[in-house]
């Protein structure tokens, strides 16, 4: 077995066995940094661009 696919077995079995708790804390994390967004993005003036039209520079 190469190295890399010891790593890449390692990895998948240290993530198939992490708990449900981390689990959970991850996704309350990922929750917060989603609604944080979208109550910055809806504070945005009408004429402002967002999204793609900022991504493009207009």
């Amino acid at each position: 077995m190469t190295a890399k696919a010891y790593r890449l077995l390692k990895a998948a079995l240290i993530y198939q066995h992490s708990d449900e708790e981390r689990q959970e804390e991850v996704a309350a994390g990922l929750d917060a940094t989603v609604r944080k967004a979208r109550a910055a993005a809806a504070g945005k003036a009408p004429g402002e661009p967002s999204g793609t039209n900022l991504a493009r520079g207009g």
